[in-house]
């Protein structure tokens, strides 16, 4: 009999996690699945679990929270000799990997899906040894997202990530930052540098348009200058996939990414706090299969 282990976060969803792991349970047994289920108390604890999915021999793993309990799960993959197949029940504020995905933001259509047949096989990025689903932010603004709490992200939602935003928008100044991409280096002041893997980045799934899932490529927005996002035509270009036109924007790909900075500024990985510069960041092509909902 083919094995799943369901990871969860039990304060993810507004706390109503718990409320879907018996549904959960029974979509994957009557796929043929012997469940197990395993909930995380603490930090780093679904990397654990994944880790433990990966030397029992698990078939799947799904993954029942945000982006932040996704983070920690594909952790668990890396370096292990068997990976499991990932399924997503998204329950967090943002969910930039399922939006991507295409997997539905409804966790009872969520846990349809993971009835589906259809698997993709997606891209993951390195970050300093880590894994990472979706998104690197560096910079002053970066950090003011990491600062949000998790009862804010509960009560608020996404407003919780544009409150925070907003502050930092309005007090504070670009910092010295280098980006050395693919042997092309650029050096300047900039509030934000965002390196994404997919077309999804908070919620805006048209910031970058070009970015796929397993195209192979991190795509680079180096942001200038934050006035680039005090018009209404700035706003919209958020919506309709055009922040790459505006000229206080540099966009780039690449395979590998390093950046750096004389100020001790942190990182935001995939909406949690990542480590302070330097770091250094590779694409990994095609590193994990993730069930998908069914064509048509």
């Amino acid at each position: 009999m083919n094995k799943a282990m369901i990871i969860l976060n039990p304060s993810s969803g507004k706390e109503k996690a718990l409320d879907y792991s018996n549904r959960i349970e029974e979509v994957l047994r009557r796929k043929g699945y012997e469940v197990a289920r395993k909930e995380t108390a603490q930090a780093l604890d679904a990397t654990r679990f994944c880790q433990a999915a990966c030397r029992e021999g698990c078939d799947l793993v799904v993954s029942v929270g945000g982006d932040g309990t996704l983070n920690e799960t594909i952790n668990g993959i890396m370096d292990q000799d068997h990976r499991p197949k990932l399924g997503i029940v998204p329950l967090g504020t943002v969910n930039d990997f399922a939006r991507a995905l295409r997997i539905p933001l409804d966790p009872e259509e969520a846990i349809l899906a993971l009835s589906s047949s259809n698997v993709r096989t997606v891209d993951l990025g390195q970050l300093n040894g880590r894994l990472f689903s979706n998104v690197v932010a560096a910079g002053s603004l970066a950090e003011s997202v990491a600062s949000v709490s998790s009862e804010e992200k509960s009560r608020l939602g996404a407003l919780a990530y544009l409150k925070e935003g907003i502050k930092e928008l309005l007090g504070s100044p670009a910092h010295p930052i280098v980006v050395e991409h693919d042997g092309e280096i650029w050096e300047g002041d900039s509030p934000l540098v965002l390196a994404a893997l997919t077309n999804s980045v908070g919620g805006f799934e048209k910031l970058s348009p070009n970015a796929s899932v397993d195209d192979g490529l991190i795509h680079g927005f180096i942001i200038r200058d934050m006035n680039v996002f005090d018009t209404i035509a700035a706003g919209l270009s958020l919506w309709f996939g055009s922040l790459k036109e505006k000229k206080d924007v540099v966009y780039f790909t690449a395979k590998k990414i390093r950046i750096t900075s004389p100020k001790p500024l942190r990182t935001n990985v995939d909406g949690d706090e990542g480590p302070a510069l330097p770091v250094e960041l590779s694409i990994l092509p095609g590193y994990l299969q993730v069930i998908v909902p069914e064509e048509g």
